[in-house]
């Protein structure tokens, strides 16, 4: 049993911490009460629905042609119909297996039955990963300065990193040797990072359009910095695909620095993760064909085991 506690303990932590997450998230609920909740649901508007749909499939699309453009400067000549249903297998994994990192293992996965080299898109999807961090990165200071007095920022900022950088300069050497593929051509990497900006401009705006409809007028810039930070708090492994982690500093921060009501700052949090799932969702229809890859990938292993 210590064996099985010790291998699992992450697990453990992160289901432990998902609980947590969501017990708060109830007892929030409970106090801002339900009546609430759903008179700011029936705030919001069904043209601005429509709107949030198409800047999410706008943003699923930069985030296609970020990784695209990596794959296709790494010397991988595909199609941009495969980056698509490999992009779509890996964020339908993402939102519904128990990983973040299952969505990136299901498109180098794919991409191996493509017939691809293993090397360059291992590295890609790493530089895809850096690329989308380093853009939410940037909007981080914004969050900070708007929150410096209100919050523990610093807290909140150790915790956010802890995560990316736990040791500068193995991380460093890490992400130099990510990019060495791309050094010579930094036009692809300011290009993938472009594309980055406009999934981030998509993202920004469907929650300026749901805090606006609440009647609650929050700037811009303001909505950017503070997302950044809730992006990179939800990076920490302290729950499944950061589920109820990302919906609770949501709704911490808006409500505390931007003085939305904790009911409405929950509502948009919960419309945003369910529009992050429903645009998620055509990656069902090629995630069968990446399961059988990794088995078949896996019984090919075993059998060269004597």
């Amino acid at each position: 049993m210590p064996s099985w506690l010790s291998s699992n303990r992450r697990r453990i932590l992160q289901i432990a911490g998902t609980v947590l997450t969501i017990v708060l998230l109830a007892l929030l609920l409970r106090e801002g009460g339900w009546d609430e909740i759903i008179a700011a649901m029936r705030m919001i508007k069904v043209i601005d629905l429509i709107w949030v749909a198409v800047l999410f499939l706008i943003s699923r699309f930069a985030v296609t042609w970020r990784w695209h453009v990596l794959l296709r400067s790494g010397g991988i000549d595909i199609r941009f119909k495969d980056s698509m249903l490999l992009t779509f297998t890996g964020l339908f994994a993402t939102n519904f297996l128990p990983t973040t990192v299952g969505g990136d293992v299901l498109r180098l996965a794919g991409a191996m039955q493509m017939g691809f080299d293993r090397a360059v898109c291992l590295a890609s999807i790493a530089a895809d990963r850096l690329i989308g961090m380093l853009g939410m990165f940037m909007t981080v200071p914004i969050g900070v300065v708007y929150s410096w007095n209100v919050i523990p920022t610093t807290m909140i900022a150790d915790l956010a990193l802890v995560n990316v950088i736990k040791k500068p300069w193995t991380f460093v050497r890490r992400t130099l040797g990510t990019f060495s593929i791309w050094m010579r051509k930094p036009g692809s990497l300011f290009l993938s990072l472009l594309f980055t900006w406009v999934h981030m401009l998509c993202l920004f705006l469907a929650i300026y359009l749901f805090l606006d409809d609440l009647g609650t007028h929050v700037s811009f810039w303001m909505i950017a910095g503070l997302w950044s930070l809730t992006y990179f708090i939800t990076l920490l492994p302290i729950s499944i695909n950061g589920y109820g982690l990302q919906e609770l500093s949501f709704t911490y921060l808006f409500s505390t620095v931007a003085g939305v009501t904790p009911a409405m700052s929950l509502t948009v949090s919960v419309l945003i993760r369910a529009y992050f799932v429903i645009s998620s969702l055509p990656g069902a229809f090629f995630l069968p064909a990446a399961l059988a890859a990794m088995t078949e990938k896996q019984k090919t292993s075993s059998d060269l085991i004597p």
